[in-house]
């Protein structure tokens, strides 16, 4: 995948923190080195990072995975955003790219409590206060928003507003933040549709099981764009009340690791690394109004 010429305006990166204070709080990770951290050396360096192999970086992601944040259902070819992002995170930590390893692990699988096949998961996982209470979080990588789509010949396609879309039948994937903002933020009338995949989603709307379909916004972008869903249409996004949504790497309940991956991502945003992937991999064709 390519960039598009025309480019929708992207969520700001979150801002930079100072990798003196990247640290996770004791409580979250007794065993991450503290300090100031500079990733790819001391205590963030190959040969002291605890990871499940030696010298060894497993990043883990579910099966299928999709554009724009991977390729082909390729997470180790480095296209799309989340694979170029756990390179370019290996690659500052010290790993050359053939030190990086993945493990295929399901979306809800990855977040429950208990060991891990990885060290760190890239799936578009938002950061919410009860995750964190089975897992830990790196520093956030990158800043959505969710949308919704449907088809053109569907009635919801008329719809202009969060209150028009209540009496549709909305459906999204299970345990994802897209099904959240659908059930808290549209609160449909009827109970949302849940599935096991957006592919399955997907189905469901070609099929016109349901009107509407929540995910997040690049993705969006991706299935209207390519024609993953025939004459499928944005409706607009749905903003997160407060504080926005944010990805970040899942990782073992107080990993060593934490810190360590937070100073990475860190390092890469000050210096626009991650401003430049998201314009390669999540290019859009255009604007999507906001619901209100």
């Amino acid at each position: 995948m390519s960039a598009r010429s025309s480019r929708f305006v992207l969520p700001a990166i979150a801002a930079v923190l100072v990798l003196g204070a990247c640290a996770p709080e004791p409580s979250s990770s007794p065993t991450a080195p503290t300090g100031a951290l500079t990733p790819g050396q001391g205590a963030c360096s190959p040969s002291q990072l605890k990871t499940l192999k030696p010298n060894t970086f497993t990043f883990g992601t579910d099966e299928p995975v999709y554009e724009p944040w991977f390729v082909s259902d390729t997470p180790s070819n480095g296209q799309g955003y989340e694979s170029a992002v756990a390179y370019a995170i290996g690659a500052k930590l010290g790993y050359a790219r053939n030190q990086i390893a993945w493990a295929r692990v399901t979306f809800n699988a990855a977040i429950q409590p208990g060991s891990k096949t990885y060290d760190a998961d890239l799936d578009e996982f938002s950061i919410t206060e009860d995750r964190k209470k089975a897992v830990d979080f790196s520093s956030p990588y990158y800043d959505v928003t969710q949308a919704v789509i449907t088809v053109s010949s569907s009635p919801a396609a008329s719809a202009k507003s969060i209150a028009a879309l209540r009496s549709f039948k909305i459906g999204a994937q299970v345990g994802s933040t897209s099904y959240d903002a659908a059930a808290q933020v549209i609160k449909p009338t009827q109970q949302v549709a849940v599935y096991n995949s957006n592919d399955d989603a997907k189905q469901a709307l070609s099929n016109g099981q349901i009107q509407a379909l929540v995910v997040d916004l690049p993705t969006a972008f991706e299935i209207t764009g390519a024609g993953e869903v025939k004459n499928s249409v944005i409706i607009g996004q749905l903003l997160s009340p407060g504080k926005p949504e944010q990805f970040g790497a899942v990782l073992d309940k107080g990993s060593p690791l934490t810190a360590c991956v937070s100073a990475a991502i860190n390092k890469l945003s000050s210096e626009g690394t991650l401003d430049k992937l998201a314009n390669q991999w999540l290019s859009g064709v255009g604007k999507a109004p906001v619901l209100k």
